[in-house]
């Protein structure tokens, strides 16, 4: 494949914008080639400035669950832009979405529009803590929130990628009160909340864990995460920015019948327009200003182009009710063909739409595990991928996105590839 055009567009990207990108994962180190620059995409296609054309497994880093450039959104998005890009103003767009999140995911009475997952979760650790009047926060090891000082502790995603589990530019005052379990482990949690009796404001997880590559939660975890959150007066915050309308319409609090205090929402939310939310107990929510002392605001917030996407979005979700079941079936074949294809040298962990094949004969249950991987053979896997026309992630601990528009020829063709990749390799 033809690559000119990108490693040209590269080179200028870098004279301008830190590494080339914006966003450190697509700058495709960690797995030694040049970022594709994308031009244009339709259903599970995408096409970069060399016309090359790509099966897309990233999905927009998961909002597509649609696929790429869904008619219908498109053209309610074309309409909206009609009469105007943002207002700074409230619309009953806003309004119409924060009753569609509520009907379809309860826990959420009261919610408030922001423009980033990452927004979203800063505002829900603000919300908590004003709520108990607490400051310290507990969050699991591996796990993403964004990019917010406090969260940017032992952090998985793009952190993880780079070999930087924290950043420079925090200051240890900003991360003081930021406590690290490991996910998956009991026992770590309640050392944490034996040892800060009465101080713990919130625990904040995914309740999939999706940013280490996917981390399935193992039985009863998050269930004693409710129970012992409760019995200390903390909250429990699900961080459903990937998992929010992806595992089940309601989530994977409806997937798991978990009813956290708060929840985060990104991504699918806002049908791939750029948006978050953050939302929970109509007494948590009330802290919210102008109700309540907890400030927060956004210029673009509930921006009316975002909002229309996302009730869009929505709505085709909730209109097609086998929609859940056809992701499952043809993620579930791509996961099954890896295992096979792999012979006992990967570990295969799959959950609905979503997938991850790391590199290590190990059980990936948390952290420990999926940091067993052989980064060197995924970048030999990831290249073998797109050189034949398959786009996945460009690091091994990122996870991998099945959308309703992918095609049984388009996953039987990938099957195929990915079992040839995976039998080039030398385990």
């Amino acid at each position: 494949m033809k690559d000119t055009r990108s490693k040209e567009l590269y080179e200028r990207a870098k004279i301008h914008i830190p590494g080339g990108v914006n966003s450190p994962v697509r700058a495709f180190r960690a797995v030694n080639r040049t970022p594709r620059f994308m031009e244009s995409a339709k259903g599970d296609r995408i096409i970069d400035a060399d016309g090359n054309e790509y099966i897309d497994y990233v999905c927009s880093w998961g909002p597509g669950i649609l696929g790429h450039a869904h008619p219908q959104v498109i053209k309610k998005v074309m309409d909206s832009c009609e009469n105007g890009l943002t207002f700074g103003a409230p619309t009953e767009k806003e309004v119409i979405l924060a009753e569609l999140i509520s009907e379809l995911i309860p826990s959420m009475e009261v919610s408030r529009l922001v423009s980033s997952g990452t927004e979203a979760v800063m505002s829900a650790i603000r919300a908590a803590r004003g709520f108990t009047g607490r400051d310290k926060i507990v969050k699991f090891r591996g796990c993403y929130h964004g990019h917010s000082d406090s969260l940017l502790v032992k952090a998985g995603s793009g952190a993880l990628t780079t070999s930087v589990p924290d950043s420079a530019g925090v200051p240890k005052d900003d991360t003081k009160n930021t406590l690290v379990a490991e996910y998956n482990d009991k026992d770590s949690v309640q050392k944490l909340f034996d040892e800060n009796k009465d101080q713990i404001a919130a625990v904040i997880v995914e309740p999939v864990a999706a940013n280490m590559g996917l981390v399935l939660p193992e039985e009863g975890f998050l269930e004693f995460l409710r129970e012992i959150t409760k019995d200390h007066g903390s909250l429990l915050i699900f961080d459903e920015v990937i998992t929010g309308f992806r595992l089940s319409l309601g989530g994977a609090q409806q997937y798991y019948n978990i009813k956290p205090d708060i929840t985060t929402l990104g991504k699918i939310v806002g049908g791939g327009m750029p948006i978050g939310a953050y939302g929970g107990r109509r007494e948590i929510m009330q802290m919210i200003s102008p109700d309540g002392p907890v400030y927060q605001a956004g210029t673009l917030s509930g921006n009316p182009v975002a909002t229309t996407a996302g009730i869009e979005t929505l709505n085709i979700l909730k209109n097609d009710p086998q929609i859940y079941e056809r992701l499952e079936q043809k993620t579930r074949k791509l996961a099954d063909a890896a295992r096979e294809a792999g012979k006992g040298h990967i570990c295969v962990n799959q959950i609905g739409s979503l997938m991850s094949v790391f590199f290590t004969d190990q059980k990936v249950r948390d952290f420990e595990s999926a940091v067993t991987s052989n980064t060197e053979q995924y970048a030999d896997y990831f290249g073998y991928l797109l050189d034949r026309g398959i786009y996945i992630a460009p690091s091994q601990f990122e996870t991998m996105f099945i959308s309703n528009a992918h095609t049984e020829e388009d996953i039987e063709k990938t099957c195929k590839l990915a079992g040839e990749a995976l039998c080039n390799l030398d385990f």
